[in-house]
């Protein structure tokens, strides 16, 4: 199992610094998001972008309005499969005070399973790196990803 980073921090970047690698990143990820790439391997040729350059930057870099602006996010997780796991990762995401507004599971596989929840963090009581922070401490937890916010 890879190692958790849980002293994650978030820096506010103006695009043009930014490495060409991870401009392309962000291009493909909206390809991808959009529609108008049905792989991975279709957007990152399409931007001209190597696949391993994709995955190393793809859950790392995310355009600033889908993490500040909108008020609704979207959290991917891994979980382990053990009882009781979701009911503790529903409570500490309602202790930070946000309201769940989806929850989807898979069915475990392999002693794994994938949760998607949409959050409204309107009231969120912490910043979103430290409830993120809060999560990858969770023992189940191998993964957690921030999909993306919508109004």
């Amino acid at each position: 199992m890879p190692k958790k980073t849980i002293d994650e921090k978030f820096y506010l970047v103006r695009e043009d610094v930014l490495p060409e690698a991870m401009q392309k990143t962000l291009e493909a990820k909206q390809l991808l998001e959009r529609g108008k790439a049905g792989s991975v391997w279709e957007a990152v040729r399409e931007v001209d972008l190597s696949r391993s350059a994709f995955y190393k930057y793809r859950d790392t870099v995310f355009p600033f309005h889908t993490i500040v602006k909108e008020r609704i996010i979207t959290l991917f997780f891994h979980l382990e499969d053990r009882s009781g796991t979701l009911s503790q990762l529903l409570g500490l995401v309602a202790s930070c005070q946000c309201n769940i507004l989806t929850i989807h599971q898979t069915i475990p596989l392999q002693g794994r399973a994938n949760v998607t929840l949409s959050l409204n963090v309107t009231d969120m009581n912490v910043s979103l790196d430290e409830m993120l922070t809060r999560l990858k401490k969770l023992e189940f937890v191998e993964k957690v990803e921030v999909l993306g916010s919508g109004a």
